[in-house]
């Protein structure tokens, strides 16, 4: 599951050192496209520790936006793809930058019945101070993944650019269940952007579940963005 994300680790890194830009009446469109040796999502491994091939694209007008995101997955069952739709708002107010939107979560090869499907409503918010960016973003969802209905996840995260191209990063997050147990996660590392087009990033992810898709690993990620 995700996404906007992973909504790839090295496009988080760069995104919150980036700012916000100045909103434009003219649409532009931008494409990604990657691969990772885990798509990992809130701490969990989506493609049982095996690598993904993951694109999107990207519609923004003025101070809102919109996207397509796609991904390989592997549940142990029929199910092999993702794929999110999303959209929101971004604007800025007393030096703080916002982001309210909505995440469809996609999958059309799941087994009948398995009730995977599911959307997500998003509230961000982030500031930059010089080098350093702090962000704190929640997602909640009426019905959520599988067996659980309600959940919110929230999390809390940070950036540092200490030189040109280098960013490292991080985050703290807890999701929380009707059904299933709640639990905490994190990750850890740094992104480098050889061009303005192409970053590579370096993760370590954990979570206080014990178990093999949940276990502390270190992910590899390439993304280009045209």
């Amino acid at each position: 599951m995700m996404r906007t994300a992973f909504a790839c680790a090295a496009a988080t890194a760069v995104l919150l050192t980036a700012g916000v830009a100045s909103a434009q009446d003219t649409p532009e469109i931008t494409w990604n496209l990657g691969v990772t040796s885990d798509y990992v999502f809130r701490g969990y491994s989506q493609t049982s520790e095996d690598p993904a091939i993951f694109g999107g694209v990207d519609l923004t007008v003025g101070a809102f936006y919109a996207g397509a995101w796609a991904s390989n997955v592997d549940f142990g069952d029929s199910t092999d793809g993702e794929i999110d739709i999303y959209g929101g708002y971004r604007t800025e107010a007393a030096g703080f930058a916002f982001d309210l939107g909505v995440v469809g979560y996609l999958y059309p090869s799941a087994p009948d019945g398995a009730d995977y499907d599911y959307v997500e409503l998003k509230a961000a918010a982030s500031r930059a101070f010089g080098p350093v960016a702090l962000g704190a973003v929640v997602f909640w969802s009426p019905d959520f993944f599988g067996a659980d209905e309600e959940a919110t996840y929230v999390e809390a995260n940070a950036a540092f650019s200490p030189a040109p191209k280098w960013t490292l990063s991080g985050a703290i997050g807890h999701q929380t269940l009707d059904v299933n147990a709640d639990y905490a996660t994190w990750n850890a590392g740094v992104a480098y952007a050889f061009t303005d087009q192409a970053v590579v990033d370096v993760r370590y992810h954990d979570t206080d579940v014990s178990g093999p898709l949940s276990d502390d690993r270190l992910v590899g990620t390439i993304k280009l963005l045209f």
